[in-house]
């Protein structure tokens, strides 16, 4: 019998969390319900779940209820009860404030990389080893800005359209990590790095004269 893809996008619940930078996982889910017409949501302990297909895969797409710090609690709940094993049936889908806004980095493992969320599932399951999509909402304006209140806040109009595209984008990778695998989803679906600009010598710059439960649970 053919074993549960299982598709955690994380976030907030509550609609004050609508369309906030921690939310994009969120946000993702509701695309692949939407483009797969996956089934519910119902109730399964501590998330909300949908089951359907994705292809000839069948996949299970969840949205823990536990607020961000907590989100090992329900997907540990998940993955013991359908006997999933990591690092083949689950993805993570989060945000992360070290990418670029729109960027989208597909790994098959890896630390938590300061994401609380990821880092409560990697407690709760005792491994990293499982895949994750990461989707890059941008730096904070400035250092001095409340982190919380940024990741908690929502996109300006320029950056929505940007963001608009990351989840559909993210929504192909999943499609083609769960019916192709994740090695061609990688390869077709992560965004290229930018090259570093070289510093020019200083003899051509002188020449030339030449970027929740409550808050602190949410995030």
């Amino acid at each position: 019998m053919d074993s549960f893809f299982i598709i955690v996008g994380l976030g907030n619940p509550g609609r004050k969390y609508d369309g906030s930078r921690h939310n994009v996982g969120f946000d993702v889910i509701d695309e692949l319900v939407d483009r797969f017409r996956i089934g519910g949501p119902e109730r399964f302990g501590k998330s909300m779940i949908g089951k359907g297909r994705i292809g000839s895969r069948k996949v299970i797409l969840v949205k823990p209820l536990t607020y961000m710090n907590l989100s090992g609690e329900a997907v540990q709940e998940i993955v013991h009860y359908y006997k999933a094993d990591p690092s083949a049936d689950l993805v993570v889908i989060s945000d992360d404030i070290d990418l670029e806004a729109g960027t989208i980095r597909i790994r098959k493992k890896g630390s938590a990389g300061g994401h609380n969320g990821l880092k409560n599932i990697v407690q709760h399951l005792g491994t990293q080893d499982f895949a994750r999509i990461r989707i890059g909402v941008g730096a904070k304006p400035n250092p001095d800005f409340d982190l919380a209140d940024y990741v908690l806040g929502h996109f300006s109009g320029e950056e929505k359209k940007v963001m608009e595209e990351a989840v559909s984008r993210a929504a192909e990778a999943v499609a083609c990590m769960a019916e192709e695998g994740m090695d061609l989803a990688m390869n077709r679906y992560n965004t290229p790095r930018k090259k570093k600009e070289k510093k020019k010598p200083v003899k051509e710059e002188a020449v030339q004269k030449e970027e929740t439960v409550g808050q602190s649970a949410a995030t």
